[in-house]
């Protein structure tokens, strides 16, 4: 009956509303009450300019990722681990016709000369899609939903994220102005954290966020996204992160902000962070907290830059780790805080601060960075006079 419908309205030209799909079903002989109509009308605008089946399990406010396999193979995160979902597809050819119209919602394109495409809908929702014969069977969408809202500290302390003496720590932190990353594993909830964490920065103060996606919304009342773009089908256009980067830099940021660092934009980012934009910040993946050191040494070498001024630059621009886990049970949570130290060698180490709730052999420094940022504050805040005179810029 659907597809009938969908077909009658494309040959009129007519929109999915109640009194045309009650003329289209007239057509064919069906006589519907108004419950049944709007049903029908519900549906056929899912599938025309929503998410079709999937529509629903996006919607739900506790669902963070929904992953197509297969035209009944749809999964779920609700926060503690994949479920299987109660919905399903026609057929795979159902599944590559949303993929490929979610695509062109994106301005993205997907068919049999570009299998895949990884793209943010308009609504924030981050898409990437994959066909046939790249993944063996039928296509596969992988959904990751972007709340509008960020959470307050106090939302991720009741839900075992942290405790209270992280959470006072992690404000120390960003009082104190101390550039830091957020690191762990993909669905950690790294953006999740850094979002709430913009939020508690000072109104005055102007955040830049440069993101590959645009996921970061943080409760901030001065904040500019700047997104990247990739190459038109002329392969023009293309406007990458360290592009990003560099125009941030211009814009007279308090707080510089990377989304996610994974390319030659860690050179960028650090340079920035040893020319006085302190209190910068972004997310990397890690396995720990002590991997980012490697990690980040790995990415300045797609960048050209060699292991020496690597790690020179990184001793400089970054003072603190902050790592997050998923456990078994799908929680996520602030599972260690390191600070970085450089060794004789001229290598830059991590040292634990903070694991869990018990403090580590680097818990002094940490302690001693917060408060001679804090003091530094307060020197800066009052003028040689003696009257307030603002942050010098």
């Amino acid at each position: 009956m659907l597809d009938a419908v969908r077909l009658r309205l494309a040959a009129a030209g007519d929109d999915a509303t109640p009194g045309g799909v009650a003329a289209a079903l007239r057509a064919q002989g069906r006589l519907l009450g108004d419950t049944e109509i709007l049903g029908v009308v519900t549906a056929l605008r899912s599938e025309m300019v929503g998410a079709g089946p999937l529509e629903p399990l996006l919607a739900a406010p506790d669902v963070t990722d929904v992953l197509v396999n297969g035209p009944q193979e749809v999964w779920v995160d609700r926060g503690s681990g994949l479920e299987r979902a109660d919905v399903g597809f026609a057929d795979a050819a159902a599944v590559r016709r949303l993929a490929q119209r979610l695509a062109t919602a994106a301005g993205r394109r997907l068919d049999d000369a570009r299998p895949w495409v990884d793209a943010r809908l308009p609504d924030g929702t981050r898409l990437h899609a994959v066909l046939p014969p790249v993944v063996v069977g039928g296509p596969c969408l992988s959904l990751r939903v972007v709340r509008t809202r960020a959470f307050t500290l106090e939302e991720l302390i009741a839900a075992g994220s942290m405790d209270a003496g992280t959470a006072r720590l992690l404000r120390a932190v960003l009082d104190a102005r101390l550039s830091f990353l957020v690191s762990g594993g993909t669905g950690s909830g790294k953006t999740t954290l850094l979002s709430c964490l913009l939020g508690l920065v000072e109104p005055d103060e102007r955040i830049v966020l440069a993101e590959d996606s645009a996921e970061l919304r943080p409760r901030h009342p001065h904040v500019v996204r700047l997104e990247t773009r990739p190459a038109n089908q002329e392969g023009i256009g293309q406007v990458t992160l360290r592009d990003l980067v560099r125009q941030a830099l211009r814009m007279r940021p308090d707080r510089l902000v990377v989304g996610e660092v994974r390319g030659p934009e860690v050179l960028d980012l650090l340079a920035a962070l040893n020319t006085g934009h302190e209190g910068g910040c972004g997310t990397v993946h890690a396995n720990a907290a002590s991997d980012v050191p490697a990690r980040l040494e790995a990415l300045g070498s797609t960048a050209g830059l060699d292991r020496a001024a690597l790690h020179s630059q990184l001793a400089a621009a970054l003072s603190v780790v902050v790592h997050l886990v998923r456990d078994r049970s799908g929680r996520r949570r602030v599972a260690e805080i390191h600070v970085l130290e450089r060794g004789r060698d001229g290598l830059v180490t991590t040292l634990p601060a903070l694991a869990g709730t018990e403090r580590g052999p680097g818990w002094a420094r940490l302690a001693a960075l917060c408060e001679r940022g804090r003091a530094a504050q307060a020197v800066q805040a009052v003028s040689p006079a003696g009257t307030a005179a603002g942050r010098p810029r």
